[in-house]
């Protein structure tokens, strides 16, 4: 039997409203229970779900709902406070993209940089270079400091380094909202290529058209939990009929 993709267990994480009420190590090393304290609410709670090798799930909801909060939970980000989240296999994560990039570095060092602590080695980073920088369109400035390069030209090439991983999940929070509409291409066909190689999509997204393109199932959250867990094309209409019925 092929090993899950991903498995999540009544899964759940809390947080707090404000600095003041931030835990102390007390909470963090054995004092805390599991009722919420003052000031603390719960991001998600309950969550069960499992996703086999080579499937497309998107995740829809509101603002605020904990869709961004699970996506990190499955990158390792951020840890659960009940359940459990387990990952079979690495992850290329396009999740705050520009985030890990050092403005003073070049644009050569920090892909050498960012692309090395996503676990690939030297010599594949040799043998890429040529690729991420083409597929940035930022050949003219690989020798400019990073900090120096437009909010667009740093997002393409953030893209372009975590989409040449291997890696056999990708987790995409919201990424092709931003760049112009033929970066935006690109990256639709980078995806497309990727998917076709057999590897998994978690993808958080508002954009209807790039949910029913890419996914075949989806996940609604609403409060922290699991409202609905089917084919895209059902969770998007139940979602939306929510979301109508509420305004």
């Amino acid at each position: 039997m092929q090993p899950l993709a991903i498995e999540v267990r009544d899964l759940g994480v809390r947080f707090r409203r404000n600095r003041r009420g931030r835990r102390n190590l007390k909470d963090l090393f054995g004092g805390s229970s599991r009722r919420s304290r003052p000031g603390e609410f719960w991001a998600l709670r309950g969550v069960t779900f499992s996703v086999t090798p080579g499937e497309s799930i998107g995740v829809v909801g509101r603002n605020g709902q904990g869709k961004s909060t699970l996506l990190k939970l499955v990158a390792g980000v951020l840890l659960a406070d009940e359940g459990s989240v387990d990952v079979n296999g690495g992850v290329a994560p396009l999740i705050e993209i520009t985030g890990g990039f050092v403005g003073d570095l070049t644009v050569r060092e920090n892909v050498r940089l960012t692309a090395g602590l996503h676990g690939m080695s030297k010599a594949e980073v040799n043998r890429r270079f040529d690729d991420i920088i083409d597929f940035a369109e930022i050949g003219d400035f690989v020798d400019t400091p990073y900090k120096h390069l437009s909010n667009g030209m740093k997002v393409r090439l953030a893209f372009s380094v975590v989409s040449q991983l291997d890696e056999p999940i990708l987790l995409v929070d919201e990424v092709l909202a931003v760049g112009d509409r033929a970066f935006r291409a690109k990256c639709y066909k980078r995806i497309d290529e990727l998917l076709a190689e057999g590897r998994t999509l978690f993808f958080v997204s508002h954009n209807e058209k790039d949910l029913r393109r890419f996914c075949t199932r989806g996940l609604y959250l609403d409060r922290g939990g699991l409202v609905l867990d089917g084919p895209i094309g059902d969770v998007l209409d139940r979602y939306n009929a929510d979301y109508n019925s509420a305004s």
